[in-house]
């Protein structure tokens, strides 16, 4: 037992129970370490034990402590109650550590000096600039008025005859489309490595296109800065930001150090070069600032799937990772016990595949122009890292499970509608022999979810499995527009339309009966105010009306400011719900300060419903997504850290995984390539180009030459999506490609009199058929 043991051999005996990968983590004893894991090696509670080891065997306490971020709030969570739980087992204070997110730790640094960091956290707004977002608006705006020569050599393009129909398009393109993304992408790109406009523009001088693609993006991206420093808003790599220029100060940055004993990073590949500068200069020891950091990076380069649509990308992990093997620092975590054995050597067959594939593409490249270079940016330029995942020991605690079925089955139905039956038997056959057991459909697109959730729906009615649809929904929070419609019927009650949205609302969140509501809003004054000549309604009506009465009560009783908080209690909203209904709340006063009233409320809402979207506050537990006998609807970027017992990937065609990049016809006057991704992969370039020649800057791509390699880099993304989706599976990986598909997911409705087309099949589902032939079902 535990209990009888002395500290040091429990430590040992935590030790001893980890996997080989594992160990190493756990027997770290100082400096850099690079920990490469595959999926299901257990990355998160390796990591919990070996932070409860360092703690136990270091005495660590609140002024010498582990640090330990992720990017997460629910998986900051989840780590935390790990090593609690192991503290609690070594019978040990549950202090020494400090786990958070990465801009969770940036705000506690920087909020402690707000003369340093330059930033009023009790003033600024927090936001997340989208292309539509007003923020960008404004500052393509603002670029355009400062720039008019520049804005005129776009809206030439190619060419030009001068109509003015064609020039009023091309307006509307550029404002709306093409500078709005471009500002966006060179925003985020560049402020996540730590460039400033100016820095950006030096980079322009090293590419001769015809736009001077970067020259704008350095325009758009000082204007942006102006804006938000006027607006007093903030977005995330500010805090980032703000925190180096608090630890600029020398005595600040020595004391952070001296408390810092180390710092332990998760999902490492995830990291931006911004964010991987903090880490490192927290993790340096002040009294040898030569030797290397006291660091452990863990994470798998081979599940980056967010480097097209956020800064991170998995090369400086990798670099990271090549840097730790030369000096023997690179432990590998490659056993895993989540999946049966035919599902890891289907994800293995189809990581070495693609890899296989893309050097031959590449040699053929070379042979067909000597002088062309390889596109790419490291020696290993394959979009995967090698390495296999390998089935856990016999005696491990957490064995390999068996395979339900075939393990792997490969279904090429006639169209989407036979794809959905397929699916719907499987799952009631599969429950009926397993009710405790739990089930995921993985889907590429949102639009696939919705068809799949529509048409599955009767699965809970007729046998008791519950579907749960994790859609776009889940990202941006519905709590805005709910508060909204509300305080549109405050503000106008007897609109008919103002009033039914809400008593929709009411009725929704179970607050009134469902009734017709059409015969309450047909007359508004009747139903909130009626006279003593109308004859008494039923006892719903008169619920519905008492809570409408007291809505429109509040508005005479309470000041404009205190409405969000009050409908967030009056709607019974709960937990996560309410916290989210605070920071709306707060978010709005800060906006419309000066100017605080129920119409600039409602404006205030209104941009953000319509344009800017709001993230509400998580949950911290992902168990609801994993619940016994439920059918769980999620994108495969969503489902990235879960797993179940069933997973089914349907619609695998190839016009949607790897899909092709292409210019919207709208755009094509600027020529045959997208100018935010341009943009995109000439910054990339710089920073890359950087790392590799210290701090110089050799070359950067052409449009052209930039365009085929953004093309490349989704094309590569997208690979490894599917091998994460794939590796969600526990016991049965179930995959298909149809005959016969919609042109387009964001367009098609689920209407089945539309004419489908031809589909081609995903090019890895004919080389698993071929691999794996024991696998196609009938």
């Amino acid at each position: 037992m535990m209990s009888d043991l002395t500290l040091p051999e429990k430590l040992q005996k935590l030790s001893n129970n980890l996997r080989s990968g594992q160990r190493q983590l756990a027997d770290w004893g100082g400096g850099q370490m690079g920990i490469s894991a595959v999926p299901g090696a257990g990355k998160s509670h390796s990591l919990a034990v070996a932070a409860a080891i360092v703690i136990g065997r270091y005495k660590l306490h609140p002024r010498k402590q582990l640090i330990i971020v992720t990017y997460t709030r629910s998986a900051a969570a989840g780590i935390k109650a790990k090593i609690k739980e192991r503290l609690k087992e070594l019978r040990l204070p549950q202090t020494g550590f400090m786990v958070q997110t990465l801009h969770g730790l940036a705000l506690n640094i920087s909020s402690r000096y707000p003369d340093l960091s330059q930033l009023n956290l009790e003033t600024a707004t927090v936001v997340i600039p989208t292309p539509s977002h007003r923020i960008i608006r404004s500052s393509v705006e603002q670029w355009i008025k400062a720039n008019p020569r520049r804005y005129q050599v776009l809206l030439e393009g190619l060419q030009f005859d001068g109509e003015e129909t064609e020039r009023l398009r091309r307006q509307s393109v550029l404002r709306t489309e093409v500078l709005p993304k471009l500002a966006h992408i060179i925003v985020r790109e560049a402020k996540s490595s730590g460039l400033s406009p100016q820095q950006v523009a030096q980079f322009s001088e090293y590419s001769t296109d015809f736009y001077n693609i970067l020259g704008i993006g350095s325009g758009l991206y000082e204007q942006y800065e102006k804006v938000m420093r006027i607006q007093n808003f903030i977005d995330y790599d500010d805090m980032i930001l703000a925190s180096l220029r608090v630890l600029e100060d020398q005595n600040i940055r020595h004391r952070w150090q001296h408390e810092t004993f180390a710092v332990f990073e998760d999902e490492a590949q995830d990291s931006s070069p911004l964010q991987e500068q903090l880490i490192n200069l927290l993790a340096q020891d002040p009294n040898h600032p030569n030797n290397p950091p006291n660091l452990i990076r863990v994470g798998d380069p081979n599940q980056a799937i967010n480097s097209t649509f956020t800064p991170a990308d998995p090369v400086y992990f990798n670099w990271f990772c090549e840097t730790c093997k030369s000096q023997d620092k690179l432990a590998i975590m490659n056993q895993a016990g989540r999946s049966s054995q035919i599902i890891i050597e289907a994800a293995n067959f189809t990581l070495n595949w693609v890899n296989n594939q893309w050097e031959n593409t590449q040699k053929n490249k070379q042979k067909s122009d000597l002088n062309q270079p390889v596109l790419g940016r490291t020696k290993d330029t394959t979009p995967f890292r090698r390495q296999d995942i390998h089935p856990v020991i016999n005696n491990d605690p957490q064995p390999n499970p068996d395979s339900v079925g075939r393990g792997l089955e490969i279904y090429s139905p006639e169209d989407i509608y036979q794809t959905v039956e397929l699916i719907r038997k499987r799952v009631i056959n599969l429950f009926e022999n397993n009710p405790d057991h739990n089930a995921a459909i993985l889907v590429r697109e949102n639009r696939q979810g919705r068809f799949l959730a529509e048409n599955l729906a009767h699965l809970k009615k007729d046998h008791g499995i519950k579907i749960y649809e994790v859609g776009e929904v889940a990202r941006f929070s519905q709590i805005p527009e709910e508060i909204l419609r509300i305080l549109q019927f405050i503000d106008r009650p007897h609109s008919p339309e103002y009033l039914k949205a809400a008593l929709e609302i009411l009725e929704k969140r179970d607050l009134i009966a469902a009734q017709d509501l059409n015969a309450l809003v047909t007359y508004p004054e009747n139903f909130l105010y009626p006279s003593p000549l109308i004859n008494e309604p039923k006892k719903q009506v008169l619920e519905a009306r008492r809570y409408c009465c007291n809505l429109l009560r509040a508005k005479l009783e309470l000041p404009s400011y205190q409405l969000i908080p009050f409908l967030g209690m009056t709607l019974k909203y709960t937990g996560t719900e309410l916290a989210t209904v605070q920071k709306l709340s707060d978010r709005i006063e800060r906006q419309i300060l000066g100017k605080n009233s129920l119409k600039s409320t409602i404006t205030a809402l209104k941009e953000i419903v319509n344009i800017e979207g709001f993230e509400g506050v998580e949950e911290d537990s992902e168990d609801r997504y994993t619940k016994a006998n439920q059918l769980t609807i999620i994108t495969m970027h969503k489902a990235k850290g879960l797993d179940w017992d069933y997973v089914f990937i349907p619609f695998l065609h190839e016009d949607v995984l790897p899909g092709t990049s292409r210019v919207p016809n709208a755009a094509k006057f600027l020529g045959d390539f997208a100018l935010a991704e341009v943009a995109r992969a000439q910054i990339r370039a710089a920073v890359h180009s950087q790392y590799i020649n210290q701090g110089m800057v050799r070359e950067i791509p052409q449009p052209e030459e930039a365009w085929e390699e953004a093309a490349q880099l989704k094309t590569a993304e997208e690979y490894r999506l599917l091998y994460v989706a794939m590796t969600r599976a526990k016991r049965l990986l179930w995959m298909s490609a149809a005959h016969l598909g919609p042109f387009r997911w964001n367009v098609f409705q689920g209407d089945i009199t539309i004419n489908l087309q031809s589909k081609v099949p995903c090019p890895v589902i004919p080389i698993l058929k071929e691999k794996f032939p024991q696998s196609i079902m009938n």
